[in-house]
């Protein structure tokens, strides 16, 4: 067998009906596994499950903002599949800049919080949990993979709280790379630089935005969802077992340029 052969593997993937999510999804899915996409809208989760590449998929509507939702369809992925090998949390929302950190209101703060933190705080404990009991019965892998930032390691004006959000998953995914490797389950970030979504796409279509961006990133070219199946396939194999806490920059090299 492949060391990156995932039949067999059972995989969640919040906000997989777009973006960066659904590029994980569709990158799982063609290299075997059994992708659950989890998002808030039920045609677009019907729409992205039509695109992945087997037929063991499926499609559950979730907002990761409520626990009883949360709860809720990992219940039922789990009754549908009997087990859970990998969690990419990657529902989120995005802060737009608009508003400077003085005016901020608490509302807002809370609001991206709520989705982007307490969102895959929950998710994982379900999923850890599972894992956990999984380990004690001698069977002991999982993975954890939260999709973090660019924002959440340089200075992102008017956009604090979105990257307050995605620092305090770093740190979150550090913890948890030392607290459950002893049950065969990794944990990792992935930092996406400037990547073409639903999210971005005003910032994309400005040209002032573009021309200032583009030479500050060495390949020259803005992301696409699909530069994430790779990554998603590698920490899902057995070929990075013995890789946990890493922070992944996806980025074309603009951190470092």
């Amino acid at each position: 067998m492949s060391l990156f052969d995932l039949t067999g593997r059972v995989v969640i993937v919040t906000g997989g009906n777009g973006g960066i999510g659904l590029g994980m999804a569709q990158g799982l899915a063609a290299a075997g596994a059994s992708v659950s996409i989890w998002g808030r809208n039920a045609e677009k989760n019907a729409a992205a499950l039509k695109t992945l590449a087997n037929g063991a998929c499926e499609a559950r509507v979730c907002d990761v903002a409520d626990p009883e939702s949360v709860k809720q369809a990992f219940d039922e992925t789990l009754a549908r599949y009997g087990r859970i090998d990998g969690c990419f949390a990657n529902a989120g929302i995005g802060g737009g800049g608009r508003r400077s950190f003085l005016d901020r209101t608490q509302a807002e703060w809370r609001e991206m919080f709520a989705t982007n933190l307490d969102g895959v705080v929950q998710v994982f404990q379900h999923a850890g949990r599972h894992m956990r009991e999984r380990a004690e019965k001698g069977d002991p892998f999982g993975r954890l993979v939260a999709t973090s930032s660019l924002a959440s390691i340089s200075g992102t004006a008017r956009n604090e709280h979105y990257a307050a959000t995605k620092g305090a998953l770093n740190s979150i995914i550090r913890a948890l790379a030392v607290e459950l490797s002893r049950y065969g389950v990794t944990a990792h970030c992935i930092l996406p630089g400037w990547i073409r979504s639903e999210m971005t796409h005003g910032l994309m279509d400005n040209d002032k935005f573009v021309a200032n961006v583009m030479p500050r990133i060495p390949m020259r070219r803005f992301g696409e969802p699909e530069d994430f199946a790779a990554i998603a396939v590698y920490i899902m194999s057995r070929g990075s077992s013995y890789h946990t806490g890493d922070m992944f920059l996806v980025d074309g090299g603009y951190a470092i340029f």
